[in-house]
Parts: structure tokens; sequence; C-alpha cells
């Protein structure tokens, strides 16, 4: 199983006090030091989000971050909160960011800013969103993850203190593999658990039968909070048990399957499975 832990960055500073800042003024600063001054290439303004408003207040409150932006109903998938205490001008904080806070606000993927201000105070809230892939691109990314997974067969790898030499391809499994994985992925999204026992007990090689896949070699690769094919096999590929199972060379068959549940613990839900098929035994 990979497990991938959102991060998450809370930063203060403080200033001495002078006139205050609309809302408007600090995230315009934000977007000016992202834009012309933190780095030679300008990335897009972050767009001010109304849930990471909620989000900010609910900081101001004491709440934690992750506390904050689950009860506003924003999912992150990397976030950073900056406070302003004795709020300094625009001009101020501009400087301030570019001296300070620029890693944090041009943070690959930044796409949403929130704020919330009390009295001389600013909370700011900057969020990379959770976006995970539409089920209309199923077929797609079972594609391009075969790609990948295909691209670190070809080579040979050392898979933690195991040597494994470049396999064979795999290919695509038919429709009882892929169904077997979709099921379990499903099931972990709806329950938020990850684990290759199921709720009912059921086993890997438990469920590719039920779902009728004739088998004489089964593995499973289980991932949660990744987005994409490529972050999810390369996590995969990190870990020295998903990648054994990746870079077996009895399998020749395999299948991906992603389910969604943003108010679950890891969001999105990936299963991999990989087979061969009885009559391939040698």
């Amino acid at each position: 199983m990979l497990r991938v832990a959102l991060p998450s960055l809370v930063l203060l500073w403080s200033l001495a006090l002078v006139p205050s800042l609309s809302r408007a003024d600090v995230v315009g600063a934000i977007n000016e030091a992202r834009q012309y001054g933190c780095r030679p290439s300008a990335p897009s303004k972050l767009r001010e989000n109304t849930r990471l408003d909620e989000a900010a207040q609910r900081l101001a409150r004491g709440e934690s971050m992750q506390d904050a932006t689950r009860k506003a109903g924003y999912r992150a998938m990397s976030s950073a909160a900056l406070q302003v205490t004795n709020v300094p001008t625009d001009r101020d904080v501009l400087q301030f960011a570019l001296k300070r806070f620029c890693t944090q606000i041009t943070e690959p993927g930044l796409r949403d800013i929130g704020a919330y201000r009390r009295g001389a105070d600013i909370w700011l809230l900057v969020a990379v969103p959770f976006v995970p892939p539409a089920p209309a691109d199923r077929q797609a990314i079972a594609r391009r993850v075969l790609e990948l997974t295909n691209r670190a067969r070809s080579q040979a790898r050392r898979c933690g203190a195991e040597r494994f030499p470049a396999v064979p391809p795999l290919s695509l499994g038919p429709p009882t593999l892929e169904r077997a994985a979709a099921e379990h992925a499903q099931d972990m999204a709806s329950h938020n658990y990850m684990d290759h026992i199921g709720r009912d007990r059921s086993t890997p090689a438990d469920r590719v039968t039920r779902a009728g896949y004739k088998w004489s070699a089964i593995g499973e690769n289980l991932a949660s909070g990744i987005t994409s094919p490529e972050e999810t096999v390369n996590g995969w590929l990190g870990s020295p048990h998903h990648c054994a199972n990746l870079m077996t060379g009895r399998f020749t068959e395999m299948a991906i399957a992603y389910a969604v549940n943003s108010s679950s613990t890891g969001g999105i839900y990936w299963t991999q499975l990989f087979g061969t098929p009885a009559a391939s035994r040698r």
C-alpha cells in the first residue's frame, strides 16, 4: 500500500503597525510577488476561493489548518498558511513576501488563495487544489499506467535489497481483471480504508476469482492520495514491495482502477492488479 500525506505549512510574520489593508490589497500583493518578483517565469494569478476564505476565518479562531479546510469543504493536495500580524502596507507585504516567502507562494501547482482579516491581522491560505482524474478518463489513465509500468519493466532495477532484471511488457487484462480492480478501489473509497484485505475479508486472489478471472499468479498494488499516473507509478517504484510486484516477470497482464471520494481520508484510491492467466502456466 502506498499512502501520500498531503503536505502543509504554517508561517507567521509580524511587522510594525501601519495603516491596515483590505483583503484584496493583500491578495494583490501576493499575486504581484508571484508574477513579477519571485521567479523569472511568471506563474498565473492565484484565484480567490470562498471556501479558503472561510478556512482562513477558521484559522483565525484557532482551528488547525487541516480542520479549517475540511470544515470549509476545501480539499488540497498541499497548502500553506501565512499569518500577517500588525498589517503593513501592501507594498511592504510585497517586499516581505519577496524576501521570505517566494518558495511558499510559488510552489508548483498553486492555484487558490483565501484570506480573512480581523483588525490589524490577516490570515492567508494558499493551496494546490485536489483535482482527481474524471471517470471519463478511465481508459486513457489505464493506457498511461500501462505505458509507465512497461517502461519501468524494460530496465533492470533494484527494489529495496532485491535486484530485478528487465522483464517483458504487460498487456491490459480482460474485463474480469479490470472489474476486480474497480470493485476494490470503489470499496476502499466508499468506506474510507486502504488494505489488501477487503471488508469482507477477501484477498486479491479471492476478488479476481469472484470476478471470473482464471489465474495462475496474482499480485496487487494499492495507493491513495495521488491524482496522476506518473506520481502513482513513481510512488510504487520507490516502495520495495510495490516495485517487486511491478518487476515480477511471471506476470503477463495488468489492470488499473481508481475511485474518488473527496470526503475520505485519501480522497482517491488506486488498485493495480497483476495477473497471469491459468492457460499461461509453464
